[in-house]
């Protein structure tokens, strides 16, 4: 062994192993993702210093320009800030942009006590039952037979679980299409989508109950009622993940 291959060597191995995945070479997304995955997991902590470029060209398999702009793209997510002569710092988790799909994906795969999806609910009712509200207030005929179909997709799939989860997808996308609030839909289609991914959010639940708090939903909006149906949306979320929330220790 050379010289230079020895002290890569020594070099390397006095920084963690941040590659989750054999090295290979690979995009740049998914040395994005691995490092996301890295910091929001602990094993860099905040105040620290990201391995030199060389060492996590190594440990990759990727090139000196994959990993300048992987770093651009964590620094663009709020997970480090590069400083002239001191390197690229860690950052803490108030600086970080959780609503990122991959800082958010990093959050709830590392969730052990799933205190981010119990807020991930909570944030999601406040805004669905906004959305709710406004569809009630601005419905038009049209839009609400939409919603009449779709409520109607979810009775006949209700002996069929993912069938009526599909459904369920498909009633409050209609309600979004329905609320002139742009960026509470888009927030709500970000954060749903992370707690979809999660195998802890696909416990099973009670149908006929779930069936029935969108019956609840419908009628408030079909009446043209704002205030019950933001409740009855809120409530809807609040108690739909109660069901199929596993137990944890934060409890």
């Amino acid at each position: 062994m050379s010289f230079e291959t020895r002290a890569d060597a020594e070099r390397s191995a006095a920084y963690p192993t941040i590659a989750a995945r054999p090295r290979t070479p690979r995009l740049g997304v998914t040395v994005v993702a691995d490092l996301v995955d890295a910091i929001v997991r602990g094993d860099l902590a905040p105040g620290t210093s990201l391995p030199p470029e060389a060492v996590l060209c190594e440990q990759f398999g990727v090139s000196r320009t994959v990993i300048r702009e992987s770093v651009k793209r964590l620094e663009e997510k709020g997970l480090v800030t590069v400083a002239q002569g001191r390197g690229t710092q860690v950052l803490g988790a108030q600086s970080w942009n959780m609503v990122d799909a991959t800082v958010l994906s990093a959050l709830v795969a590392n969730d052990a006590t799933l205190g981010i999806l119990d807020d991930l609910s909570v944030v999601r009712a406040s805004l669905e039952g906004v959305i709710a509200r406004d569809a009630a207030a601005r419905r038009s005929d049209e839009e609400l037979e939409r919603l009449r179909e779709a409520l109607q997709l979810m009775r006949d799939t209700i002996e069929d679980e993912p069938a009526f989860n599909a459904a369920d997808v498909v009633f409050h996308a209609t309600v979004g299409e329905m609320s002139a609030n742009r960026l509470a839909v888009n927030l709500v289609s970000i954060l749903f989508g992370q707690a979809r991914e999660s195998a802890r959010f696909h416990l099973h639940s009670r149908l006929e109950t779930t069936l029935e708090e969108h019956e609840h939903v419908f009628a408030a909006i079909e009446a043209g009622d704002p205030d019950a149906a933001e409740q009855a949306m809120r409530s809807h979320i609040a108690d739909a993940w109660e069901r199929r929330r596993p137990p944890s220790p934060k409890r």
